[in-house]
Order: structure tokens, then C-alpha cells, then sequence
């Protein structure tokens, strides 16, 4: 019997049971597959909205605080596990930007640095960047991670926690309830208990909550990329334009993505998405076209209406709680979102207004 049940152990599901866990309570993390293995090792790893200034007031205050804590947890993990999540802070361009006025003042109203710059500039930064560009924007405090390591590190700490328990291959069959209350969540293995139980299944949450009566608008949304074995500073800096982005890694190799895809629970690859990702890469730099494409995946993104997660308690039953629906920004609004619903969880002053993401006014009992 754990303090807390959490299920789901990608990005979101992770960082809960830490913070869970460092304030002192006893977490059982279920995973179906192996931890972190899902749309946490699949995207790209940018700690920021691609467009910022086109998403609402919700996921701005989200993302915000995330970005000010990856620098910090990014240096606890290296400590404590000796796996580095290779948080580099090294700027984004913007290129051909059909909405600069609103960009402008998104970044005035946040307070955020951004800025138009010259040919000279852009091309000082990213020499390899395609020849013919005259001005692009530029967010120098824009930070990206290498996921896949992230959630290794922070797989590795819960492991040494003692009061983490972590269950992989452990796929969540139903919830045994009595009245409004869970007494156990089931599994193909037996029951687990928990005086709390948190869903953090991403793209399978929907499923989850479909068992105890309740509709979440939550769909799975694919999205597909590949991966460059470029050489050291082919690429400096993440560099997006028209929807599409490369991101450097420290090693050299770059990823480019992505597709937005609505195939369900389908992560077939397809050629097409591979060429269109390369055709997009290699105009953004053209010396991509001589190097390997090393991999090409894909993963399923947590779809939510307006891209808003739900993050809270789930209405009708008195020990249930959910963080999930975070779209394209899973990571980037992981520290932010897990703080909010932990604020909750253990009654303290929630770090942003909770009620932009409350489930009492979008969800629907069957």
C-alpha cells in the first residue's frame, strides 16, 4: 500500500513520482511498456512551444516556469545519476515568420528577449543555414534537451529512491472502486493499492479514465522524425521554419521534425513523411543532404482539444487525479505541469492558477 499510485511512465509520470518522492511519500510508478520508451524518447526536445506567442495564456504560464527549472534539474540529475540530459542553452532562429508584429509583442508582454536580426547576423550564427536570407527572429534564452536522457536519468534516480517502487510491462486492466473511491487498481499481474492514484498515461489516457465513467477528450497524434549523422557544428543552434525544425545534439547528429499525423494508435513509418522530413531539413541547411539519415521513428502525442493538458482531480471519484492532454509540449510543460498537480496533491500554494486546467468544466460522464 503506497502513499501513491502513479500510471504512466513517461516524461510526465517520472517527474511526478520525484517530486512524489522528495517530499517524503512512498510512489508505485505502473508502466505498460518500459519507462520514458513512448512520446517522452520521441520528440525533439526544444523547452519551448515552437511558436510561443501562438498558444494561449494557459500554456504560456506552463511553459514559462518549466524553461526556468530544466537548468537546474538538468545539473540535479547529472549529479545524482551521472547521466547528462545535455541542456544547452543555445538560442533558436526563427526563419520566414508570417506573423512578426504578434511575435513582437508576445515577447514585450512576457518579457521575454526576441528580437528581428540581419543576414550577417543569422548567418555568424548558422553559417550552414541556406543561402538567400535576409532577416529572421531571434530567442537567445531558448533551451533544448536530449530526451531520451533525460528520462534515463531520471528513471535511474527513482531507482535508487527507496520509497519508489516502479512496475514496467505492467499494463493497467481496470479500477477496483468501491462507491465514489478506488481501492485498487488492477493489472494483468494483481492489484496495486494506493491511498491516491494519478493517471499520466499520455496518449492512453482517455482509456484509462473510460474505465471508471469518464470521457477525456485525449487522442494519440503521430508524429515522425529522423535523424542526422552529421558531424560536430553542421548545426549550432535549433533553427525552425514553416512548421518544421532541426536540432542539434552535442555529438553533431541533428533531428528534424516533425509530422502531425491522425492515424489513432497507428506508429507506422511511411516514405513520404521520411522524404518530406528531409526535404524540410535540407532547406533549412542544405549540407544535411550529405549526411546519413541514421533513424527514423515515431511516437504518439497526447492530443487535447485546444492543447490545454488536464491536470487535477477527476470529477465523481474522490482518489483520482490526472495530468495528461499535453499535445506537442509534453516536455516542455512537464516541470511546470507535475509541480501544479503536486501543489494540489499535498495542499500547498499551486504555482499557477489551477483552474485553466481543471477537468469539472470539459469532461463528460458516459
Amino acid at each position: 500500500m503506497s502513499d501513491f499510485v502513479v500510471i504512466g511512465g513517461g516524461v510526465i509520470g517520472l517527474m511526478t513520482t520525484l517530486q512524489l518522492a522528495d517530499a517524503g511519500y512512498s510512489v508505485t510508478l505502473l508502466e505498460r511498456g518500459e519507462c520514458g520508451r513512448e512520446a517522452s524518447w520521441a520528440g525533439g526536445g526544444i523547452v519551448s512551444p515552437l511558436y510561443p506567442w501562438r498558444y494561449s495564456e494557459p500554456i504560456s504560464r506552463l511553459s514559462t516556469w518549466s524553461e526556468g527549472f530544466y537548468p537546474e534539474l538538468s545539473l540535479r540529475l547529472l549529479e545524482e545519476t551521472g547521466i547528462d540530459p545535455e541542456y544547452r542553452q543555445r538560442g533558436l532562429l526563427y526563419l520566414r515568420v508570417d506573423d512578426e508584429a504578434n511575435a513582437m509583442a508576445w515577447a514585450r508582454k512576457v518579457g521575454k528577449p526576441l528580437e528581428r536580426v540581419d543576414a550577417d547576423f543569422v548567418y555568424a550564427k548558422e553559417p550552414n543555414i541556406a543561402p538567400g536570407v535576409t532577416d529572421a527572429l531571434w530567442m537567445p534564452t531558448l533551451g533544448s534537451l536530449r530526451n531520451p536522457r533525460l528520462v534515463r536519468a531520471l528513471y535511474k534516480r527513482l531507482g535508487s529512491m527507496a520509497k519508489v517502487s516502479i512496475h514496467e510491462g505492467c499494463e493497467v486492466t481496470g479500477f477496483r472502486c468501491q462507491g465514489q473511491h478506488i481501492e485498487a487498481v488492477e493489472t494483468a499481474s494483481g492489484e496495486v493499492s494506493g491511498d491516491q492514484v494519478i493517471v499520466c498515461g499520455g496518449a492512453w489516457a482517455a482509456g484509462l479514465l473510460e474505465r471508471v465513467g469518464v470521457r477525456l477528450p485525449v487522442r494519440p497524434v503521430k508524429g515522425q522524425m529522423i535523424l542526422f549523422k552529421a558531424p560536430p557544428s553542421r548545426v549550432r543552434r535549433v533553427v525552425l521554419m514553416d512548421g518544421r525544425y532541426v536540432i542539434p545534439r552535442a555529438d553533431g547528429r541533428v533531428l528534424a521534425g516533425s509530422t502531425l499525423e491522425e492515424t489513432g494508435f497507428d506508429k507506422s513509418l511511411s516514405h513520404e513523411a521520411r522524404e518530406s522530413l528531409w526535404e524540410s531539413a535540407v532547406k533549412i541547411i542544405p549540407t544535411l543532404a550529405e549526411c546519413e539519415v541514421e533513424h527514423h521513428w515515431a511516437g504518439l502525442r497526447p492530443g487535447s482539444p485546444d492543447g490545454v493538458p488536464f491536470i487535477g482531480s477527476v470529477p465523481g471519484v474522490d482518489n483520482l487525479h490526472v495530468n495528461a492532454g499535453h499535445y506537442r509540449n509534453g516536455l516542455v510543460l512537464a516541470p511546470a505541469s507535475t509541480r501544479l498537480l503536486v501543489d494540489q496533491l499535498l495542499e500547498r500554494e499551486p504555482i499557477v492558477d489551477p483552474r485553466p486546467y481543471a477537468l469539472s468544466d470539459q469532461w463528460q460522464a458516459q
